[in-house]
């Protein structure tokens, strides 16, 4: 089970991963293929291992679902990278759209791998660097998947999954000084505790109060795009 020690030292990891958001969205998209392409082949394994978690007979509905977000994220590796504006000069706005850092969150329980996969997704299509908290009650699923990922080629750092108490973890992740952005989709309540020591070096959050989303709307993935990046304005001035 993670502890503090842990999530400094996954923290740290993902510092030392900052290349990862200089890599091109057509590299990052490559990856995620890939990681899509590993999940759809044992398919068979994560979907006995989510029914037998959950004792129900949905795991290959989810497992199918968390395939087809990958390639989602995929997709949009290379296509959010901002646009134009037209602005009241002889020039015009470039709202470019870059990479928070290192992302902070905690997995949902209603839908582990699904769940994990999006967060996981959203935050390494636009060139973050990951250090997420699996599903208390669930944890196996994300245990499955570090196997999948340590043969698709992501590096080093990029993704750094944790399984432990969320309620003993959230403090310390919310208040690390090295995590830019900290989400928080558990089915226990830490909006309060996140938001409370994330203003301490003024950190963005995204958290759900204690409410869960439908995971399977993918109508819900432009949130994600907009959370996982921020805009920087250039202004760019032009004669006659």
């Amino acid at each position: 089970m993670a502890n503090r020690k842990d999530i400094r030292n996954a923290v740290e990891a993902a510092r030392g991963a900052a290349a990862w958001g200089r890599t091109s969205g057509h590299a990052r998209a490559q990856i995620l293929y890939y990681i899509a392409e590993n999940l759809s082949a044992r398919a068979g394994d994560f979907a006995g291992v989510l029914d037998a978690m959950s004792g129900g007979r949905s795991g290959a509905g989810e497992v199918e679902a968390s395939v087809d977000r990958l390639f989602t994220w995929a997709a949009w590796a290379d296509k959010f990278a901002g646009e134009a504006a037209a602005v009241p000069i002889r020039g015009m706005a470039l709202a470019l759209r870059e990479p928070v850092g290192v992302i902070g969150s905690f997995c949902p329980d209603e839908a582990p791998l699904l769940g994990l996969v999006s967060v996981l997704g959203a935050a390494m299509a636009m060139g973050n660097r990951a250090v997420l908290v699996a599903s208390e009650p669930f944890p196996l699923a994300a245990m499955e998947l570090v196997q999948v990922l340590e043969t698709s080629d992501v590096p080093a750092g990029v993704a750094n999954l944790l399984v432990g108490p969320v309620a003993e973890l959230a403090p310390h992740l919310a208040g690390h000084t090295d995590v830019e952005a900290v989400w928080s989709f558990a089915s226990a309540d830490l909006s309060a505790v996140i938001e409370r020591e994330s203003a301490a070096n003024l950190k963005r959050t995204w958290v759900n109060n204690g409410r869960a989303l439908d995971w399977y709307d993918a109508g819900g993935c432009r949130a994600f795009l907009e959370a996982a990046t921020e805009v920087k304005t250039v202004w760019v001035p032009y004669g006659e």
